[in-house]
């Protein structure tokens, strides 16, 4: 025997094939984000949060061309491998030349969360007595999350009120006391984006302090639709009905996707009839008002908006400056400039998400590539964030706008009176069109009666200027850009 024969274990990886490999992840993820961000457009925004958000990236074996994406639950790794598994393979095959196969399997690292399983303690993937230490000790201590449960984020402290979302905030908390709300259910309204799940996971996360060996069932409409046909296939109707019941608080999301399937309707309208009954809580979330669901029968849309709907409004110009400044303190030491802060918050307004995606691509950016945070690096990196939400704002409207505020005749902008009240909304209609349309100096003093670009230089600044020491004319300018913005 040699002088190492008793030696066991793998060969000690060298300095450079770890680095290789943290090269491979890093492009990896890159390609990933790509593919994902096409899946997202073709499944639309369920699908790819159900299904698609939750896949981790395994590694490429080399000789067989094979790529591991692993899932949390054998549940969702059967479905995603049934139905999305030629499409990711194609999707990587032309992201990548040396992927050859797609493998999709549950992570082996992680232990089995029931999905919604009948054959588990209460059938929907929770224990019967639900808390919220046994949510976080299914997902890992690494962060992985599975497609159910409760987001550890999305809590009610986590969540930044505003004039446009503050009703659904209150109700919400008022939902989650442990004093008997007014109102059941409650309707939470809103487009993609602005909040609604979030709002959901923090009534879950607030009722379980209040009533700690609750029992709470959150999903998404359509899931509910596909365990109820599951059931319905297995002759376990009885056990799927009894289990649902038993819930002290249900939390449906996207209840939308209810849509035309009329046995699943009768179910659910049968379980809302129960819980109330019984004094149960339920909440339902939808992108559209009960009265415009289509295909969802007059039963059912009476049981929706019985209690309290509550909509919350696309976040307006302060409530999307104020989100952003929250999630600062997660980058210190890094810093970003207030006006890069006043741009994103100024040009992203399409829906919150969005928002803070476009955050977190720059300063990502910025870390990974050692840059500073500046205007110009938000401009050059979030093209396809911003093009997406520039709504073109011409001249033309900003001036009908102002003068509208101002109460002064259209005629004004282009007159030669140089009267105070007629100058000052005169030079904030410049200041307004440089701010928020790609035109040039000139090309602004052309529009304001054949002006020279040197005054419409001097209106830009003396705005500026008056912003930052008249709390009265900064107050003026941003009514201005609310309403041009929304």
């Amino acid at each position: 025997m040699g002088p190492h024969s008793g030696r066991s274990g793998a060969r000690k990886k060298t300095a450079v094939e770890e680095n290789m490999e943290d090269h491979e992840a890093v492009d990896l993820a890159a390609d990933w984000a790509d593919i994902s961000q096409g899946l997202r457009k073709d499944l639309g925004h369920q699908l790819f949060t159900q299904w698609i958000k939750p896949i981790q990236l395994g590694k490429i074996d080399k000789e067989s061309g094979t790529l591991q994406l692993f899932l949390p639950t054998e549940f969702s790794a059967n479905w995603v491998r049934d139905r999305y598994h030629d499409r990711l393979s194609l999707a990587w095959k032309i992201a990548r030349g040396e992927v050859r196969h797609v493998k999709i399997e549950v992570h082996p690292g992680r232990r089995k969360i029931a999905d919604f399983d009948l054959r588990g303690d209460d059938g929907f993937g929770h224990r019967a007595a639900n808390d919220a230490t046994l949510a976080m000790e299914s997902i890992g201590d690494d962060g992985f999350t599975s497609s159910v449960g409760l987001d550890p984020s999305q809590t009610f402290a986590a969540f930044v009120t505003g004039s446009t979302n503050v009703l659904a905030k209150n109700a919400a908390e008022r939902m989650s006391k442990a004093e008997k709300p007014q109102f059941s259910p409650l309707y939470l309204k809103a487009a993609t984006g602005q909040g609604k799940t979030h709002l959901l996971h923090a009534i879950g996360h607030s009722y379980l302090q209040a009533f700690p060996r609750a029992r709470i069932f959150y999903c998404s409409a359509e899931r509910f639709m596909v365990e109820f046909v599951q059931a319905l296939k297995s002759n376990a109707m009885i056990e799927f009905k009894g289990r649902l019941r038993a819930f002290d608080l249900l939390l449906v999301d996207d209840i939308q996707f209810i849509i035309g399937k009329a046995a699943a309707q009768e179910e659910l309208l049968y379980t809302i009839d129960a819980l109330l009954a019984e004094g149960k809580r339920l909440v339902f979330a939808a992108d559209r008002a009960p009265q415009a669901l289509d295909g969802v029968e007059p039963r059912l849309l009476s049981r929706l908006s019985m209690g309290l709907v509550a909509d919350i409004q696309p976040a307006d110009i302060e409530l999307r400056r104020a989100i952003l400044e929250s999630k600062l303190t997660r980058f210190a030491p890094l810093e970003v400039p207030a006006d890069v802060i006043d741009f994103l918050a100024r040009t992203v307004s399409r829906n919150v998400r969005e928002l803070v995606g476009g955050l977190n691509k720059l300063i990502a950016y910025a870390q990974l590539t050692g840059q500073e945070v500046s205007l110009q690096l938000a401009e050059e990196q979030l093209t396809d964030i911003l093009s997406a939400n520039r709504r073109r704002i011409t001249i033309d409207e900003i001036q009908r706008t102002v003068c509208q505020f101002y109460r002064i005749d259209r005629s004004e902008m282009s007159s030669k009176r140089r009267a105070r009240a007629v100058v000052r909304p005169r030079q904030v209609a410049m200041y307004l069109a440089k701010v928020l349309t790609p035109r040039s100096y000139p090309e602004i003093g052309r529009k304001f009666g054949g002006r020279d670009h040197s005054t419409v230089i001097h209106a830009v600044r003396l705005i500026e200027d008056l912003r930052e020491r008249d709390a009265d004319m900064d107050g003026d300018v941003r009514s201005l850009l609310r309403q041009l913005e929304s």
